[in-house]
């Protein structure tokens, strides 16, 4: 046990200045995490020469079926090492033309590694995604040399080198490991495979989307940085429902839908496991004029994110590969900051860890509305499976964007000193080995 907690069933202990403690399992796999490894990971994708979507499927050392094949074949080799446990597969599709970026119906395959949970009343899954299709400047120059080192085999990479540490261990909730297909030509793997989760039922609890994670200079502004990422996520669900809609106005939880709190657990996890990195929240779906792979998932209301740089080097991107006025254009791999792409994949492995070993989130999640008060009465559901040893009540200021203060209870209820008029509140469920689930934001009722 990491945490001793010094709780009655009828006190709430606050924590203001809590240590901050790692778990050392956690902390062994994020050493492990390889810069060398994820270099050489990016440079085996380049040597495909390109990796666009509607590329060469014959050839076994160009085009994005060489590619593909390589891809499952890294992922197998990880089976191999866990047991026979990870699962592989394509998740294959045809694509019908769309006139404007697929011109004729095209087999596609997204590449995915499945590694089931341990607890079989964990219905959770937790995704990381990378896209291993690239581009150059015409999107629909099949043939011309398209390295696609940062956009976006740097984020392939990352999920890879996750795969391949992660695969060896156990985990309550089930992780899923995917190589995303089509991103450059509109998102189709993306959408294929969001729709078949929402279509099988899938319990998709997080997608850590990584499109661009591998450059630490910024384009014009001269910014060299290599301690920021960035993660992108939305405020409002674009399925919420009226009633769901009327019920945020009321509340004014605008800010505290379900990817916007799973950003805030990142940002937190994060910072604890990985030195030298801070987490800046971005309030938007996406970049302007951009496009990610997390938005499909967002758009069958599971929560999704990307995680991207913090400065763009738009030199490198969709660029064809040349030389002007002495200047070399191109997505290359000599422009990777393998260093900084370590950080961000770590970044990655500590959070979907620490998610994917804790308790579920608490159910029911109340706050009590039923008379005038100073003070915040919420109460729960205890989760299925795993049990907690307790529970974070979180509290922030209204106009925070981080959780200020967590109270530990160990009971399903908690009466706080503090109004709820004033105040944002969160409950998240924590184990023994002080793994938090994701927060819930409580509904109001009586």
């Amino acid at each position: 046990m990491l945490l001793v907690f010094f709780v009655s069933f009828s006190e709430i202990e606050l924590y203001a200045q809590r240590p901050e403690v790692r778990d050392a399992n956690i902390s062994a796999m994020v050493t492990e995490v390889s810069s060398n490894n994820l270099e050489q990971l990016v440079k085996k994708l380049v040597s495909f020469q390109t990796r666009h979507t509607l590329s060469d499927t014959l050839s076994k050392t160009t085009g994005i079926g060489a590619a593909r094949t390589w891809i499952k074949s890294e992922f197998e080799k990880y089976s191999s090492a866990s047991g026979g446990r990870l699962q592989v597969s394509y998740d294959t599709f045809t694509q019908p033309a769309d006139g404007r970026r697929i011109l004729s119906p095209v087999t596609l395959k997204n590449v995915i590694a499945i590694l089931p949970g341990t607890d079989p009343n964990d219905k959770r899954i937790i995704m990381v995604s990378g896209h291993y299709d690239s581009r150059v400047t015409d999107v629909m120059n099949v043939k011309d040399f398209a390295p696609g080192a940062n956009d976006d085999a740097s984020g392939t990479a990352a999920v890879m080198e996750m795969c391949r540490i992660m695969s060896k261990q156990k985990f309550s909730a089930t992780l899923i490991f995917v190589a995303m297909v089509g991103e450059e030509q509109g998102l189709y793997g993306a959408t294929n495979l969001a729709k078949r989760a929402k279509e099988e039922g899938w319990n998709v609890h997080l997608l850590l989307n990584n499109d661009i994670v591998g450059n630490s200079y910024g384009m014009e502004t001269d910014i060299k940085d290599n301690k920021s990422v960035r993660v992108f996520s939305e405020g409002v669900s674009p399925v919420e429902t009226p009633a769901q809609a009327a019920a945020r106005q009321s509340a004014g939880t605008d800010n505290d839908g379900k990817a916007r709190q799973a950003a805030r657990y990142i940002k937190e996890v994060a910072e604890r496991y990985v030195d030298q990195l801070e987490v800046k929240l971005i309030y938007r779906r996406d970049r302007f004029l951009r496009g990610g792979d997390h938005t499909p998932f967002s758009q069958q209301g599971f929560a999704a994110v990307r995680i991207t740089e913090m400065n763009e080097d738009f030199n490198r991107q969709h660029q064809d590969v040349r030389t002007e006025n002495g200047f070399k254009f191109g997505d290359l791999p000599e422009y990777i900051d393998y260093n900084y792409l370590q950080k961000v994949t770590r970044m990655n492995l500590s959070v979907m860890s620490n998610l994917g070993l804790s308790a579920q989130e608490p159910e029911n999640v109340i706050v009590q509305t039923s008379g005038l008060t100073n003070k915040t009465a919420l109460k729960w559901d205890a989760p299925k499976g795993k049990k907690p040893v307790g529970y974070y009540v979180l509290m922030r200021e209204t106009t925070s964007p981080f959780w200020e203060r967590k109270f530990f209870v160990k009971e399903t209820s908690a009466t706080l000193a503090y109004s709820k008029d004033n105040f944002y509140f969160g409950v998240q469920s924590v184990d023994e080995d002080g793994h938090e689930s994701l927060v819930i934001t409580p509904k109001p009722g009586r």
